[in-house]
């Protein structure tokens, strides 16, 4: 390599680590430095896969891609499987591959899809950081069909870059995420000792007004005014459970448990299987169970709910139910509360299954699927 090409080279590598250390989203982050690589290396087109422990990939920036490929949205590039994906998962991609012919394309023009614009290969390059790896790099351009040395060790040093400011996102992320937790279970502590306490003198000044007067009007006042100061007691303590999920140490179907205790539902739970649940998905199966029993306290007219748990090394399915009043519900309707569609969103978020079965007079189901 003659000496102004290292130069150029190094030139190349400052401009993409400046903009990888400016940003904290992601998609933003890998759209950015593909467009900027691209432009540098005068190759035309490029697109990242991010792909995961389970082998499910995404497509998470591309840039100039081929009718064939970008039409319906994209819609070959996120689904089906490819070679380099494949290769990837089943560890043989662990250098810069030289050219692999595109499987897509090959299957785009099988189908007659559209224009492929030349292009027929392109260079694979895993992105990873130390043992922890994250997806593929793929670039290419029309009509070209082998890439120099030079080139891949560019593309590769390039990657090992975006490796390492993904790795640097998802520790910043978690970092945010146990603020955020910090938070929570701070303002837990405040409510508690501030309006949780004040609530609880608002009920005990009511009671002793009920006992002082001998006025029926005046006792009345006083007894709708504890009724009042229970209620938002009550209201309050399942606030401060939401925020700060107390005895989620012991298990997340104890601290449910204990939850409808609080509520003062009668819960009967069945425990199947053994496994360790990772964090994430215990803490959404925490929330998402919460606000189902919150919704079994106010809407089913029933106190009866039944918790059935199973956990499995790659799955874990939760289902809870009641024989309550039940409600009119359709899988293609939309779904009628905030609180069911944030549950379904929590399932979704982690590539589970939200499945809703109720109808007037014969009850409630919810069952929870995850995978992991």
């Amino acid at each position: 390599m003659s000496e102004a090409a290292r130069y150029d080279e190094i030139g190349i590598l400052k401009e993409i680590a400046e903009l990888l250390n400016e940003g904290t989203d992601t998609k933003d982050v890998l759209s950015g430095v593909l467009k900027r690589l691209l432009h540098v290396t005068g190759l035309q087109t490029g697109w990242i896969f991010l792909i995961e422990e389970n082998g499910v990939h995404q497509l998470a920036a591309h840039e100039a891609l081929p009718p064939a490929l970008a039409n319906d949205d994209n819609r070959r590039m996120c689904q089906g499987e490819c070679w380099c994906v494949n290769k990837y998962n089943n560890r043989k991609l662990n250098k810069a591959s030289n050219i692999m012919e595109c499987k897509r394309i090959e299957d785009a023009l099988e189908d007659k899809a559209g224009e492929t614009c030349g292009l027929t290969h392109h260079a694979t390059v895993p992105l990873r950081a130390g043992e922890e790896r994250f997806g593929v790099l793929n670039v290419g351009s029309p009509n070209k069909t082998h890439f120099q040395k030079n080139e891949l060790a560019l593309l590769e040093t390039v990657a090992f870059q975006i490796g390492t400011a993904l790795k640097r996102i998802k520790l910043t992320q978690l970092e945010q995420e146990t603020a955020l937790v910090a938070e929570r279970n701070r303002l837990a502590r405040d409510l508690h000792d501030s309006v949780n306490q004040l609530l609880f003198s608002l009920s005990l000044t009511a009671r002793a007004g009920v006992e002082m007067t001998q006025n029926n009007e005046v006792k009345q006042t006083f007894s709708y005014i504890q009724d009042l100061a229970q209620e938002a007691l009550g209201e309050m303590r399942a606030l401060i459970w939401q925020l700060k999920p107390h005895g989620l140490e012991n298990g997340m179907v104890s601290a449910l448990r204990s939850y409808a205790d609080m509520l003062g539902l009668s819960i009967e739970t069945n425990v199947t299987g053994v496994a360790s649940i990772p964090g994430k998905v215990e803490e959404a199966l925490w929330r998402i169970g919460q606000e189902a029993l919150a919704n079994c306290k106010k809407h089913s007219q029933t106190v009866e709910v039944i918790l059935l748990f199973h956990a499995a090394s790659d799955e874990v399915v939760m289902t809870i139910k009641d024989m309550g009043c039940g409600f009119h519900y359709e899988d293609n309707l939309e779904i009628p509360s905030l609180g069911l569609k944030n549950m379904k969103t929590r399932t979704e978020a982690l590539n589970g299954t939200f499945q809703l079965n109720s109808k007037p007079g014969s009850g409630t189901e919810l069952k929870i699927y995850i995978p992991f």
